[in-house]
């Protein structure tokens, strides 16, 4: 059985192989930009709509609800790189179900890119709201001292966010191996439906911490500034 889809190699030439973590992560990737380009090449303002695009406006309204849910900011600038990451998450665990299918999120260097594009993304959403030096003010709260830890939450958290997802879909796929290698008649569909549940989880809980940590990085320096104006305004009034 095999753990990991790193193990699976389709082709070898010297040092550089193809695996299976390669082929399918391209796999995804085209049908999802190849899914997008046919749902949204004849977009409707009418009342009468496609199901493709009616599926589209409810997944896409959905995302938009959990960002300003979570941030409590406008959802636009967040939801293409926070969607992006739940929908290919998703999709490659959809995928599950086609035989000979293994989902590339159930190798550690997926996930492992996937957090550290989440690690980029924070300080460059935070310093696009609040600006260089507004950004660096939050690794000095609540004391100067506290910068090394700061830092090292920062790398910490990233780690813990692709351990999180290849745990979880390694380990679906060593326990569905253990049951079908017992009873392959009884296992199979129950085991499949459970796979795929547990992995649109996932896909949820990575997009929902990745888009915390992008709040953390937003959101709390307006909450202060709004507390110093609020203050300001109340200063003025009464002075």
């Amino acid at each position: 059985m095999k753990i990991t889809p790193d193990a699976i190699i389709f082709l070898k030439i010297g040092p550089v192989s193809l695996n299976a973590t390669i082929v399918f992560t391209w796999v995804v990737m085209v049908l999802l930009v190849v899914g997008s380009w046919l749902i949204t090449r004849k977009l409707a303002t009418g009342t009468t709509l496609s199901h493709w695009q009616n599926m589209l406006e409810v997944l896409v309204v959905g995302m938009q609800d959990q960002i300003r849910a979570i941030s409590r900011q406008e959802p636009s600038p967040y939801l293409p790189f926070v969607g992006t990451l739940f929908l290919f998450i998703a999709v490659s665990i959809i995928l599950s179900i086609v035989p000979g299918y293994q989902p590339p999120t159930g190798s550690l260097s997926t996930t492992a890119a996937l957090a550290i594009c989440v690690f980029i993304a924070v300080p460059i959403f935070g310093i696009a709201k609040k600006g260089f030096v507004g950004y660096l003010k939050y690794f000095f709260r609540p004391t100067p001292f506290m910068l090394p830890f700061n830092i090292l939450g920062e790398i910490s958290r990233t780690i813990a966010l692709a351990v999180r997802l290849f745990g979880n879909v390694m380990s679906g796929t060593i326990i569905a191996g253990i049951l079908l290698s017992i009873a392959p008649l009884l296992f199979p569909i129950v085991m499949v439906a459970l796979g795929l549940l547990t992995g649109l989880i996932q896909a949820y809980i990575f997009a929902i911490l990745s888009m915390v940590y992008i709040a953390s990085a937003t959101r709390v320096h307006d909450e202060r500034e709004q507390k110093y104006e609020n203050k300001k305004k109340g200063v003025e009034q009464y002075g």
